[in-house]
C-alpha cells in the first residue's frame, strides 16, 4: 500500500519539487500552502507522514503541529528556514518527531521521511515477534503493537519518537543509557541533531507520564551518565 504523505509549504515550487520525487517512489502525496488548510487536511484523512513549514500564512507550523498533536500522533517533520538552535527545540517542544533546515537536499527528505518509516515499522514488527504486546509497569501499560500509553486506564498520547524513547526504556529496565546512545538507537546514526534532542524528549515524556516530573516514578536520570527506566 503507498504511503500517503501531505507537504504544508506555501511556496508552491518547493511543494511541486517535494511531491514529484515522492511520487517517483510510489508514495501519494497531498498538499496544503497555509496553516489552516494543512490543519483541516490533517483532521479529515489519515497521512503516514506529515512535511511541515515553520512559516506559513493563516496559522504557522509550530500551532499547526502542536494542534495535530491534540488528535493523532502521526509523525511530523518541521522544515524551517531559520537555523537557531532554539527554532529547532521549540518544533521539537510542540511535538515534531524531526527537523530540517532550508535549504535543503529532496533527496535528505526522502531519506529522513523513509528512515522515521522504517523505525515505525520495525516497532510494530518487533512486537509482533516478541508476542509480549502489553507492558505492564506499576500503573502505566504500553500496548507495543498499537503504540498506545496508559495510566491509570488514560490513554496518554506520545509522539513516534517519544513511545520510540519510553519503549526502548522499558523493554530494558534499570539498563542506564548515555544521551548518545538514546540518539543513535532512536534517531538513527545519521541524525544530523546533538543530544539536546534527547534532554527535550525525555523533559516531555516525563511531563506526560509522570505525576510529578520533578520526582519521576518511572524515567530516571543518572547523574553524569544518563537515563534509565525504574520497574
Amino acid at each position: 500500500m503507498a504511503r500517503k504523505v501531505l507537504v504544508v509549504d506555501d511556496e508552491k515550487l518547493i511543494v511541486k519539487g517535494i511531491k514529484f520525487s515522492l511520487e517517483q517512489d510510489d508514495m501519494e502525496v497531498e498538499c496544503a500552502y497555509d496553516g489552516a488548510t494543512a490543519l483541516s487536511m490533517a483532521k479529515e484523512n489519515k497521512y503516514d507522514i506529515i512535511l511541515l513549514d515553520v512559516m506559513l500564512p493563516e496559522m504557522d507550523g509550530f500551532e499547526v503541529c502542536q494542534q495535530i498533536r491534540d488528535f493523532s500522533m502521526v509523525p511530523i517533520i518541521m522544515l524551517t528556514a531559520k537555523s537557531e538552535d532554539m527554532d529547532k527545540i521549540l518544533g521539537l517542544e510542540y511535538g515534531a518527531d524531526d527537523y530540517i533546515t532550508k535549504p535543503f537536499n529532496v533527496l535528505e527528505v526522502k531519506a529522513r521521511i523513509k528512515a522515521i518509516l522504517r523505525r515505525l515499522e520495525h516497532s510494530k514488527g518487533a512486537s509482533v515477534q516478541t508476542g509480549d504486546d502489553m507492558l505492564v509497569r506499576g500503573k502505566m501499560k504500553v500496548d507495543v503493537e498499537s503504540r498506545r500509553v496508559y495510566i491509570d486506564g488514560r490513554e496518554i498520547r506520545l509522539t513516534s519518537k517519544e513511545f520510540d524513547l519510553l519503549e526502548l526504556l522499558i523493554t530494558n529496565p534499570n539498563k542506564v543509557y548515555s544521551r548518545e546512545e538514546l540518539m543513535k538507537l532512536v534517531w538513527g546514526a545519521d541524525y544530523p541533531g546533538d543530544v539536546r534532542t534527547v534532554d527535550v524528549h525525555v523533559r516531555r515524556l516525563r511531563e506526560k507520564v509522570e505525576t510529578n516530573p520533578s520526582e519521576p516514578r518511572y524515567v530516571h536520570t543518572k547523574w553524569g551518565t544518563g537515563y534509565y527506566f525504574q520497574d
